[in-house]
C-alpha cells in the first residue's frame, strides 16, 4: 500500500512554516556573524548546536536509533544497482551522493552569517527564492525528488514567474549600488542548493524511514564542512571577537533542526517546487516583519517588500491550483 500523503493545505502550511523558521534562522544567524565578528564562526556555532540536539534524540528515541541502523547497514551495502535505491533483506542501498545535502546547508547557514546583517533578510530572500524557483522546476521536472517526475505545468510555470516577479519588486525597493556583488549572488545559490538539499533529504528520508536520522546526516556533513571552513579562516585572519551572552543567538542551531526536518517529511507530499513556494511566502512575510521590527544596513522600502509578498503568495495559488481539472470539468 503506498504512503498515506497528508491533505494539500496542511502539507503547504508546513512548507510556509519551514519559510518562517528559515528567515527567523537568517535573522538570529547574521546577529551572531556581527556580534563575533566571524560569519564562519557563527554557521559553525548554529550547525554545531543542531548536531548536538539531532544525536540526543537519535540515541533517546527508538524511531532515531532503528533509522541510525539502517543508515549503517544501507551505506554499507556495496552491491551496484540501476537506480537510486534499492531493497536488499528489507534494507534500501544508500548511494554516497544521498549523504550530502549537508554541504547546502552548510552554504545556507554561513551565508546567513556573512550577509543577512548588512543586506537584510529580505533582500538575503530574494536570492533566495530566485534559486529555490528555478532549481526547483527543474528538479521535478526529472524527477530527482521523492515524488519523481513532478510535471512543470503552465500553472507551476506561472506561479514560478510571479515568484521572481516578487523578486523583481523587492529589488526595485532595494538600493544594491553600496552592497558587494558577491552578497547578492551566495543567496541565490543557498536557494539553489536549498532545493536541491530538499530533495536530497527527502530520499535519503525514504531510504532509512526516518526525518530525524535524515536531518541528521545533514548535520554531521554541514558541521565538518564548515568546521574546516572555519579553522582555516581563523588560521588566516585569527580569532572571532569574544562570543555575546544573549541566550537568544544560539538558538540557530535548533530551529535548523526544526526546518530541516519538517522539509525532509514535507518533500514526498509537495513535490520540490511547491514546497519551495511555499516555504517562500513564510520566508518572505517573515523578512518583512523581522526587517520593520529590526531594520538592517540595507533594506527594500516597506511597500516594495509588503507587495513581493502578495505578488509571491498570488504566486503560490496559481501553482497549487489544479487547472487542468478544472478545465476538463468545465467541458464535461
Amino acid at each position: 500500500m503506498p504512503p498515506r500523503r497528508l491533505p494539500a493545505w496542511l502539507a503547504l502550511g508546513g512548507a510556509v512554516l519551514v519559510g518562517v523558521l528559515t528567515a527567523t534562522q537568517a535573522r538570529i544567524n547574521g546577529s551572531l556573524g556581527v556580534a563575533l565578528d566571524d560569519g564562519l564562526v557563527a554557521a559553525v556555532i548554529s550547525f554545531g548546536s543542531g548536531l548536538v540536539i539531532l544525536l540526543v534524540l537519535a540515541a533517546a528515541l527508538p524511531d532515531g536509533r532503528a533509522g541510525v541502523a539502517r543508515l549503517i547497514r544501507g551505506v554499507g551495502t556495496r552491491r551496484r544497482t540501476r537506480g537510486f535505491a534499492e531493497h536488499e533483506r528489507g534494507t534500501a542501498r544508500i548511494p554516497f551522493w544521498m549523504l550530502l545535502g549537508g554541504l547546502a546547508g552548510a552554504l545556507t547557514v554561513a551565508t546567513q552569517g556573512l550577509t543577512v546583517a548588512t543586506i537584510g533578510v529580505a533582500l538575503f530572500t530574494v536570492g533566495v527564492v530566485a534559486g529555490q524557483t528555478l532549481n526547483g522546476l527543474v528538479l521535478d521536472r526529472v524527477g530527482y525528488g521523492p515524488a519523481g517526475v513532478v510535471a512543470v505545468t503552465m500553472g507551476r510555470i506561472a506561479g514560478g514567474a510571479l515568484v521572481l516577479l516578487s523578486v523583481v519588486l523587492c529589488l526595485a525597493g532595494q538600493g544594491t549600488g553600496n552592497v558587494p556583488w558577491w552578497m547578492l549572488l551566495l543567496p541565490f545559490l543557498a536557494g539553489a542548493g536549498i532545493a536541491w538539499q530538499q530533495a536530497t533529504n527527502g530520499r535519503l528520508r525514504q531510504a532509512v524511514g526516518s526525518p530525524l536520522v535524515a536531518t541528521l546526516v545533514n548535520f554531521v556533513g554541514g558541521t565538518i564542512v564548515l568546521a574546516l571552513a572555519a579553522a582555516i579562516h581563523v588560521a588566516l585572519d585569527g580569532p572571532p571577537a569574544a562570543a555575546p551572552t544573549p541566550p537568544w543567538l544560539y538558538t540557530g542551531g535548533g530551529i535548523g533542526v526544526v526546518y530541516i526536518f519538517l522539509s525532509a517529511a514535507l518533500v514526498r507530499h509537495t513535490g520540490v517546487l511547491l514546497l519551495g513556494l511555499g516555504s517562500v511566502v513564510g520566508l518572505l512575510a517573515t523578512s518583512v516583519v523581522l526587517d520593520a521590527v529590526w531594520p538592517p544596513l540595507s533594506g527594500p522600502a516597506l511597500p516594495f517588500a509588503l507587495a513581493a509578498v502578495c505578488v509571491a503568495l498570488g504566486g503560490v495559488v496559481v501553482a497549487v491550483i489544479p487547472w487542468a481539472r478544472i478545465a476538463r470539468r468545465a467541458r464535461g
